[in-house]
């Protein structure tokens, strides 16, 4: 069983995540805490394997919460809060909570595939009882990739993913020569908060992708919750006063079925992408919980792109960079801090 305690002030939000929790078979509700204070004082008595926490609450509030339990002891705290707390729950995950949700979501109309989704990364995140760094780690490259055009580089993250990216921004530089195209699995309605939140990090121009936007360099598109994400080349794509010719990468959205569970999903951008983009496109695998990208994976070294990924040492969750490694697809994988570097080399 999963021990959990559950910090809210709102008895009625703690009684929906004790129902929630205890539904699934998996987690033991060992106790519940109505402010900060109490909170950390049941964290550091109880032992938690999982702590789920409001952000907003009386006196002592989430982040000081977090920061105070994690100069004592390590353990895994999920931010539960509501979405105009959305940059807050980013920053969360820079003091050291490992994932976020909003309120929103916990309700009867939430489908079974999302609820399964919730369910198996509590029960991953449970057993992660510590940070690792984003330096550490071996490198693997099979070969170091010929020299090309890129115009684009596409990102798939998940879990893990906003500290991740945030690190990820801060040491690429701002005159980096191609656009960067992100699918973040994220909380619907967040979106909008995290592009801006991850602006803070980068000289780099951060917003969320638009229908029929042609990338240019210099800038990050992030995709947008609730569609798939597609680079396309197009004759009639029109963004401002620009109009793009045939050969032109346009974004472009779809509402497709979900696949792998995820909509957006990073297989669908990085499958168009080396459609679109042939060799001069690289897709980038980061921490995150499943197998999204790694068909991408397998599309842009098809088409001649190159691959790279996260290495298992500095990945919260090491599920999507494993499962894009396990194609024999990826050509390099990097710790966290390395990527950043390898990718200016590459674009050069």
């Amino acid at each position: 069983m999963i021990n959990t305690l559950i910090v809210d002030d709102s008895a009625l939000a703690r009684d929906i995540l004790r129902d929630f929790l205890e539904e699934e078979g998996s987690f033991k509700i060992i106790g519940e805490a109505a402010d900060g204070e109490e909170g950390v004082r049941k964290i550091l008595s109880l032992n938690p394997d999982l702590v789920t926490l409001d952000l907003e609450m009386p006196g002592m509030n989430g982040l000081e919460v977090i920061e105070t339990v994690m100069k004592k002891v390590s353990v895994p705290i999920v931010v539960i809060s509501s979405h105009d707390k959305a940059k807050t729950a980013y920053e969360a995950t820079l003091k050291g909570a490992l994932e976020f949700y909003s309120k929103d979501l916990f309700t009867a109309n939430l489908n079974p595939e999302k609820r399964k989704e919730i369910y198996e990364t509590l029960k991953r995140i449970s057993g992660i009882k510590s940070q690792k760094s984003a330096a550490a780690g071996e490198t693997f490259q099979i070969e170091q990739p010929v020299k090309r055009v890129i115009k684009a580089v596409v990102v798939a993250s998940s879990t893990g993913g906003p500290k991740a990216l945030s690190r990820f921004f801060s040491l690429l530089g701002a005159g980096f020569p191609a656009p960067v195209i992100i699918v973040q699995h994220n909380t619907p309605g967040f979106d909008e908060s995290f592009a801006q939140w991850l602006g803070v990090f980068t000289g780099l121009k951060v917003k969320l992708a638009e229908d029929g936007e042609i990338p240019g360099p210099g800038t990050v598109y992030i995709a947008q919750t609730g569609k798939h994400l597609e680079l396309r080349l197009t004759d009639t794509a029109i963004t401002g006063a620009r109009t793009a010719d045939a050969q032109e990468p346009v974004l472009r959205y779809n509402n497709d079925a979900p696949v792998n569970n995820q909509k957006p999903a990073a297989d669908v951008l990085f499958r168009t992408a080396a459609e679109s983009l042939k060799s001069s496109v690289i897709s980038v695998v980061l921490t995150g919980m499943g197998n999204d990208g790694a068909a991408g994976t397998q599309k842009v070294r098809e088409m001649g792109g190159v691959t790279l990924a996260q290495d298992e040492a500095t990945s919260l969750i090491y599920g999507m960079p494993k499962a894009a490694a396990d194609t024999g697809c990826v050509d390099i994988v990097l710790p966290l801090d390395r990527i950043p570097e390898e990718l200016v080399k590459l674009t050069k």
